[in-house]
């Protein structure tokens, strides 16, 4: 039966590309602020426009590359992203996390992704899926320009669902539940408040020496 989860199923995009680092999800001129939001005009900067950006500069005024799929107006509400493999590799900067979700995009869907970008997906709420190379082949080839095609996903069974092909992936446990449930992890912790409470409470009397 399916659970669809609407928060990252959707239309989605194809950056046809494996090793796309984090140097061109957001480039490093851009990272001078600790916020996250704000980075979603300059995704993917150097392919989505033909001049140099600069930090605070207006897109409307810039050079648009019009071959780039990300200015395609037809994909402009797409939510998710399929790439190949190896995405998010290069410097740790979890900007390029911060860039994707304030663009809008909620699921990554890759053949493979670099550790520390994989793990920054996740803190930040963002879904990242692998699937085989055959399965991304497969969403490439039937890729259409001129389309919106939607994927949905079964977050709890761990099952993707492109046209009539059903694939399945693999997810940790701790990482669906902080999904599924809106949490990042201070918000995991603060589920234990209790807990936590009671055993500082209980150290501090067994230990009261550590207290004066």
């Amino acid at each position: 039966m399916k659970q669809i989860s609407n928060e990252f199923s959707g239309t989605f995009i194809c950056l046809d590309k494996s090793n796309v680092d984090t140097d061109q999800i957001i480039p490093k001129q851009f990272l001078k602020s600790i916020k996250k939001t704000g980075f979603g005009d300059n995704l993917f900067d150097g392919w989505r426009y033909l001049d140099e950006g600069t930090i605070d500069q207006e897109t409307s005024s810039r050079m648009v590359n019009k071959d780039f799929i990300f200015n395609n107006k037809l994909f402009a509400d797409s939510n998710i992203l399929v790439s190949g493999e190896n995405f998010g590799c290069g410097s740790s900067r979890e900007h390029a996390v911060w860039a994707l979700k304030d663009f809008g995009i909620k699921t990554v869907i890759a053949g493979s992704f670099a550790d520390i970008f994989y793990n920054n997906c996740f803190k930040n709420g963002l879904l990242a899926l692998c699937l085989k190379k055959s399965e991304i082949s497969k969403i490439f080839e039937n890729f259409n320009e001129n389309s919106a095609q939607s994927i949905e996903i079964d977050l709890i069974n761990q099952v993707l669902y492109y046209g009539d092909s059903e694939f399945k992936f693999e997810l940790d446990d701790y990482k669906k539940k902080c999904l599924l449930e809106g949490l990042d992890e201070i918000g995991a912790s603060l589920k234990f408040t209790d807990q936590i409470k009671s055993f500082e409470k209980n150290y501090q009397i067994k230990n009261p020496w550590l207290f004066k």
